[in-house]
Order: structure tokens, then C-alpha cells, then sequence
């Protein structure tokens, strides 16, 4: 039987999350025919505009993650482009925030209408929602998330057997397909995947319901700030903040990682 603790959490704590999770199948589908039926010019727009980018976490290696959403600190993708400004020199001839609504709306309608059917019952409880996929080989620095006001949960859509899993704490967690885990992201963490397949979840951020809705959204506007000052591309997602202390290495006998400087 599966155990949680303040970091580890019961998915069935958060009942708002269960039209995404019923219709799993659907969106793991949306995703592997955006990958076989997009085209090349497709695919490199969504990478370069729809996901997130890190400047600060850190891997061992060339393998990488790869990402890309819809959702982004409450707004759709293209609105969220619009209300940053958010200038993409590579596209200065196309009207960028319409071709993202365009591939969202196309590619990615059930997805949509889950976070649009949960988002308007439960007050824009959702934040971010994007594709997370793990290359085969990726191993992930130690860091934190620091939100005292969001958990993520992560949706298995494709997850090989084997040692793919994500260490948090002192704790080893697996992804299973079909179900969600849900951690605080505020302690450290760090992810693996020590398997030769790719894993992709559907990575969903979302306000603790327990938390003040004012003081949540006042947090988060001051955090997105300055994430969006240091690094626009990262969507508000990744920060400098997210780097982990030499304490933490040492406290869960990673201090190995503390040399790694490859950029996610």
C-alpha cells in the first residue's frame, strides 16, 4: 500500500483533478498524434514558443527533457505570449500568440476542454499544464520549486518499465500510467531515467486548496515576475530560485551532482 507523507501526496485529496485523470487515454492520444502528424515547422515552433525553458536546473550528460504546454499561470499559451510581450525574434513575421491558439486548439482539444471544465468549477485552480518527456539516460540536478501556495502533479501518459522514477527527499517515487502523483515541489527533488524508452507525463501545477486564494495569486504574480525578468522564455515556470543548497547534496548523499553544469 502506498504511503504519503507533507511532500508525497494523496491524489484523492484533490477530487478537482479527476476529469484530467479520466480522460488520460484521450490526451497520452493527442499527444503521440501531435508527434507523428505535426510538421517539422510545427514541431520547432511549439518547442521554441509553447515550452517552458530553464536556465538554472541543471543534468549530467547530453540526454534531455523536452517540453511544451498549453497552460500557463492560469492563461492559455497565447494569451499568456500577450499579456508578457513576449517577443520571439526567429518569428517576428508570424503573429505568434494566433499560430499557439491555432496548435492548441487543432492538436489539443480534449486536453483543453478538461483544463477549461475544471478550471471554471473550481477557480482557476489550475496553473501550469504542459507535456513533460524525460529522453532515455536523463538525470536531473538536485534543485526545488519554491511555491508555499502550488503542488504538481504529474499524470503518467507514457512510463517504460524500469528505473525511471523521481527522487524527493529520502524517498524514491514511481510514475504509473494512468495515475497521478502529486508532490511538493518545495523540497528537493531530482528525477531520473536510467531506462532506453522516453517518458512523458502531463505535468499539472495547481494552487493548494487548503491556501488563501488572494495570497496565492499575489505570490505568484510577484514569482512570475521576476522569473519573466530573468529568463522570458521560461514561461514563469523556472527560476534562479530553483537551485537546491550544498546542504541539501550533502544531507541526501548527493554531492556527486554538485558538479554537474549541463543546461536542462
Amino acid at each position: 500500500m502506498e504511503t504519503f507523507n507533507e511532500y508525497h501526496l494523496d491524489p484523492k485529496q484533490f477530487p478537482f483533478l479527476n476529469t484530467l485523470q479520466e480522460n488520460w487515454e484521450a490526451i497520452r492520444d493527442e499527444f503521440t498524434n501531435f508527434r507523428q502528424k505535426a510538421s517539422q515547422e510545427e514541431l520547432q515552433f511549439t518547442f521554441d514558443v509553447m515550452g517552458p525553458k530553464s536556465q538554472t536546473i541543471k543534468t549530467k550528460g547530453k540526454s534531455k527533457y523536452s517540453a511544451f504546454g498549453v497552460l500557463f499561470q492560469g492563461l492559455f499559451i497565447e494569451q499568456y505570449i500577450q499579456v508578457h510581450q513576449i517577443q520571439y525574434p526567429q518569428y517576428e513575421l508570424q503573429d505568434v500568440p494566433e499560430k499557439a491558439r491555432e496548435l492548441r486548439e487543432r492538436y489539443f482539444p480534449n486536453l483543453t476542454k478538461a483544463i477549461e471544465a475544471t478550471n471554471s468549477l473550481n477557480d482557476n485552480i489550475l496553473r501550469n499544464v504542459y507535456f513533460g518527456t524525460f529522453l532515455p539516460g536523463l538525470d536531473v540536478k538536485l534543485h526545488v520549486n519554491y511555491n508555499p501556495h502550488m503542488n504538481r502533479g504529474y499524470l503518467g501518459l507514457i512510463v517504460p518499465e524500469g528505473d525511471v522514477a523521481m527522487k524527493i527527499c529520502h524517498d524514491k517515487l514511481y510514475w504509473h500510467e494512468g495515475e497521478f502523483m502529486i508532490l511538493d515541489h518545495s523540497y528537493p527533488h531530482c528525477p531520473h531515467n536510467y531506462t532506453d524508452y522516453e517518458r512523458t507525463v502531463l505535468v499539472v501545477d495547481f494552487f493548494k486548496p487548503e491556501n488563501s486564494r488572494e495570497e496565492s495569486l499575489q505570490f505568484e504574480r510577484e514569482l512570475v515576475s521576476q522569473r519573466m525578468e530573468e529568463n522570458p522564455y521560461s514561461l514563469g515556470v523556472f527560476g534562479k530560485n530553483d537551485k537546491a543548497t550544498t546542504e541539501d547534496f550533502i544531507k541526501y548523499n548527493l554531492s556527486h551532482q554538485l558538479e554537474w553544469d549541463k543546461a536542462l
